[in-house]
């Protein structure tokens, strides 16, 4: 058994998923449109929707997200209760990943030494996803 993270951008998900390969190295192992659903599901798809995302899997590293547009409500994406956590594999990785994820963010923490961690800190990328990057200490 697994737990894959579900993010809904509610109209921005080709512009997170362009985001995220560019700040963190994201490839999309697939991704599919509304346009390409089934044509009996065409009728309940709301107009202007057919190029938006309706399911996409990105794979950051190992770990595979899910992505969609959702309703396309209009009001933004929000993230409230949920944290992404990237385990850089060194100090100089996580001070790159942290730098590209705050662009257009807002850091909530910024990157330092911990008791726990060489590296550590937290950001809310411009989409409102928040994120702990992370290398820890090696246990002595």
């Amino acid at each position: 058994m697994n737990v894959q993270p579900y993010l809904y951008f509610e109209g921005r998900a080709g512009e997170a998923i362009e985001f995220y390969k560019q700040a963190i190295g994201a490839e999309v192992g697939m991704l599919m449109k509304f346009s390409e659903a089934p044509s009996e599901m065409q009728s309940q798809i709301q107009p202007g929707m057919a190029d938006k995302v309706m399911h996409a899997c990105i794979n950051i590293g190992d770990s595979p997200v899910f992505i969609s547009d959702g309703q396309c409500g209009g009001g933004p994406a929000t993230f409230s209760g949920i944290t992404l956590t990237l385990n850089a594999k060194d100090d100089a990785e996580a001070k790159k990943l942290y730098a590209a994820l705050s662009k257009g963010g807002k850091e909530q923490m910024p990157l330092t030494e911990t008791f726990f961690a060489t590296s550590f800190g937290m950001v809310a990328d411009k989409f409102g996803v928040s994120w702990m990057v992370l290398v820890p200490k090696k246990p002595n």
